[in-house]
């Protein structure tokens, strides 16, 4: 059986629309050369290069969805949002409630994410708790092939604005091109379960719902993107050490899945959150504060980027959450 790789999978899902959905139109830069398979069917109207302007092009998308498209924007790194922030907080989040639901903007936005690679804190943010801070805007962010196909299928159908964000350690688009320009001698932590799968989904995964993909009755570990991946290699590593660990696949920040956490802390009574965003102000702290508002009270951890990714690769590694530093959260959860 053929092998579906990440990238594909999400490419696979988008021309199927498109071809049902003429409202679809692709905005990025360079876009005719990265979605070259889709350009070659659809053609120049409907996968269009943008200028090196993401202000510009998600601007424009925002009144392109507003006109009765369905845009799908390609910023090339997560990075690259902030340069676009105002068209995305300040119009298309906002749009349908300013206007009492007489507008909506469906948008996708498609961004790479994440670092692993040694490209430092310019171009490896993930971002996602900053950007499901903004009331209006929906976040999913896939761990494989078979979800990220699901999690598109339902984003193109989806009457708001929805930030689609692909991890970079899992797209071979991304390594590929990773692995030129003098990083040949570079070994990247990918996650092999993430990068390829065997068969995708004809239905499509309801924005806030999470997979558990291991259970467990000692401790929570909850990721999302690459950090599951890590979890999963924790959690084989404690039950070699007899210990029974959950992991947890959020796959989307806003709307977030609390039904599915507060079923499984309250059972193990200890969670380790694995975040590659920012520990500060981020999901980390909100799953925290929301099962304290839901009245449980877990034993709590948390792995997260502590401030900004070094360019140094051996600091870029310390930085990051890695198994190792899952696994020292974990011990030091259950000594209490």
């Amino acid at each position: 059986m053929t092998r579906v790789a990440f990238a594909d999978a999400i490419d696979e899902v988008v021309a199927e629309r498109m071809a049902s959905d003429p409202r679809i139109v692709i905005f990025g830069e360079d876009i005719q050369l990265i979605r070259r398979n889709l350009y070659a069917r659809f053609g120049a109207r409907r996968v269009r290069n943008a200028p090196i302007s993401e202000a510009a092009f998600l601007g424009a998308a925002v009144g392109a969805a507003m006109a009765g498209l369905r845009p799908v924007v390609e910023i090339m790194m997560a990075d690259f949002l902030t340069v676009a922030v105002d068209a995305l907080a300040n119009h298309a989040a906002k749009l349908e409630t300013f206007s009492g639901g007489t507008w909506r903007a469906p948008l996708v936005v498609r961004v790479a994410c994440g670092g692993g690679y040694g490209d430092a804190g310019q171009h490896e943010q993930s971002l996602w708790g900053w950007l499901a801070h903004i009331p209006g805007l929906a976040v999913v962010v896939p761990s494989n092939p078979a979800d990220a196909a699901g999690l598109m299928r339902m984003a193109l159908d989806h009457d708001g604005p929805i930030i689609f964000m692909e991890h970079k350690l899992l797209s071979e688009i991304w390594l590929e091109s990773l692995g030129r320009g003098g990083r040949t001698t570079v070994a990247f932590d990918v996650p092999a379960a993430g990068a390829r799968a065997e068969r995708l989904p004809r239905e499509w995964i309801p924005p806030g719902t999470a997979a558990v993909l291991r259970a467990g009755t000692d401790l929570t570990l909850v990721s999302l993107g690459v950090g599951v991946h890590r979890a999963l290699e924790a959690a084989e590593e404690l039950e070699r050490q007899g210990v029974s660990a959950g992991v947890i696949d959020l796959r989307s920040v806003s709307p977030l899945d609390m039904e599915c956490l507060r079923e499984h802390v309250a059972r193990t009574g200890r969670v380790v959150v694995i975040d590659e965003d920012y520990l500060g102000f981020g999901l980390s702290g909100e799953i925290a504060a929301r099962l304290l508002e839901s009245g449980i009270r877990p034993r709590f951890a948390r792995v997260a980027t502590d401030g900004t990714i070094p360019y140094a690769r051996h600091l870029e590694i310390e930085a990051l959450p890695n198994t190792a530093r899952i696994l020292d959260a974990c011990h030091q959860l259950l000594e209490t």
